[in-house]
């Protein structure tokens, strides 16, 4: 990883991961921007949280100077969507996403409530109050290509990584062996408001509460420790790089039962965790 730079905003913490990606943390949650200052066109991944749509438009404005040229989701669940209609239409620019995720952002199916029963901390006791009612994005929205290029990316991939949510996806850049992994994987233990607070960088799977989908969450994890990637971006918690991302992701993926599926919940098979 580059050297960061830290830039605190009062509203938002934006962080430079490489030379053309940065993270801007939405409170809780994490915003990719990527792309070259310098040259180019850029994309912004993920939107975070509502409340937080006029810091994203000033740190664009700040880094960029123009608009992204498009909005990839790696899913549709709140906390990664907040303000992305009013953003897009703002813009003028498209939203794109997998096509397992369209009935959730097309006002035709809602996502399965958050588990409260799987322990963890705070963050997972509230768990019901999280809305998980479907948007609709109407016309911005349009299907990822199928040859896993990513729009307005040309160096990136889009990976299929389903688990968390049906359509879930990842990116990731073999030049560099960059990835945004979303909430395949994610460097804090989401169901604790301690740690979340704290921000110290750990792996862990996806947020227990919000996944409903054992099997595949690991089979997804395994899929991205097998590309090796020396840097990546997550949906919640820090960057984290090198060694200690390598040695965590392969330890979560052989160990994946164990470390990231809870011993209990409405949405855990215990045959599945034999």
């Amino acid at each position: 990883m580059s050297e960061k730079d830290m830039l605190h905003t009062g509203t938002v913490d934006t962080t430079r991961v490489l030379e053309d990606l940065w993270c801007v943390r939405t409170l809780m949650v994490n915003v990719g921007f990527a792309g070259r200052p310098d040259r180019g066109d850029w994309i912004m991944i993920d939107t975070g949280l509502g409340p937080f749509r006029n810091a994203l438009i000033g740190e664009a404005d700040r880094l960029f100077g123009r608009p992204p040229q498009a909005i990839v989701l790696t899913h549709g669940h709140f906390d990664h969507v907040g303000n992305v209609r009013e953003l897009a239409d703002l813009w003028g620019i498209p939203v794109y996403a997998h096509v397992l995720e369209f009935p959730y952002l097309t006002g035709l199916e809602d996502y399965p409530e958050g588990d409260p029963t799987v322990g963890g901390g705070l963050m997972a006791g509230v768990a019901p109050a999280y809305p998980n009612r479907a948007i609709d994005l109407k016309d911005r929205l349009l299907p990822l290509p199928e040859d896993g290029r990513v729009p307005g990316a040309p160096e990136w991939r889009w990976i299929p990584t389903p688990g968390h949510s049906p359509g879930h996806v990842s990116l990731f850049r073999e030049r560099d062996k960059a990835m945004l992994a979303g909430d395949a994987f994610i460097t804090v233990k989401q169901e604790s408001a301690l740690a979340v607070m704290k921000q110290e960088r750990e792996l862990h799977g996806p947020p227990m509460y919000f996944t409903p989908d054992w099997e595949h969450a690991k089979e997804s994890v395994r899929k991205l420790a097998a590309l090796f990637p020396e840097v990546a971006l997550t949906g919640h918690g820090q960057p984290m790089s090198g060694r200690d991302l390598q040695f965590g992701l392969n330890r979560l993926a052989e160990h994946f039962d164990e470390l990231a599926v809870p011993e209990q919940g409405r949405y855990v098979n215990d045959n599945e965790k034999a």
